[in-house]
């Protein structure tokens, strides 16, 4: 289980407020800690930690608020949200500005890795979907049959399966029959990173 930087903090929120007064926070209490002017919002932010099975509420009561613990969280690496990457054809790299809570041992380093959402299913047959998010070594350098994040341009992110080829050209190979492999001159690709993981949102 992961929680993004604003699920951590509403978490340890709740957890603290339960801590010292033996009951939950109601939707006012929640927005006026987070200055958010709507309930929605807040409504927003419970819904998807209830969703990761880190809460669980009861309909119609506004201080029925209970906490499943999260052990894995507590002990976890906030590496930062970069965007998302294409696992179709290449998409314009679009940054983010959001980290979220990883394994350690899913990490290669503090400072060297990073997180892309996934938009497209040429990776299918890797098992990594639309939606999914992959975690990311930073690294410029891949080896033939690496999962890679693609530059391509200067501004096109794409995710797919690393190959050198003959005359200097470089095949990026989707995982999914339907789809055509790319082939680019070397001059045009730079290598961002090396997938390590997946995490995926159920």
């Amino acid at each position: 289980m992961y929680l993004t930087k604003i699920q951590k903090q509403i978490y340890d929120y709740l957890q603290n407020f339960i801590s010292k007064n033996g009951y939950a926070p109601s939707m006012e209490e929640i927005a006026s800690r987070f200055d958010y002017d709507s309930l929605a919002t807040v409504h927003k932010h419970l819904t998807n930690l209830q969703r990761k099975k880190v809460i669980r509420r009861k309909a119609n009561s506004s201080r029925s608020i209970e906490l499943v613990p999260v052990a894995s969280d507590q002990d976890g690496w906030e590496v930062p949200l970069l965007g998302y990457v294409a696992a179709g054809k290449p998409i314009e790299a679009i940054a983010a500005n959001e980290v979220i809570s990883i394994p350690p041992d899913m990490a290669a380093s503090k400072g060297k890795t990073y997180v892309l959402q996934v938009r497209g299913t040429s990776m299918i047959e890797e098992q990594i979907r639309d939606g999914d998010y992959v975690i990311v070594e930073d690294r410029k350098t891949a080896e033939n049959g690496e999962m890679v994040i693609a530059l391509i341009d200067g501004d096109e992110a794409t995710l797919k399966k690393f190959y050198r080829e003959r005359g200097g050209m470089i095949r990026l190979q989707p995982a999914n029959p339907e789809m055509k492999p790319f082939m680019f001159p070397a001059e045009r690709v730079r290598i961002q990173g090396i997938v390590i993981g997946i995490l995926r949102k159920y």
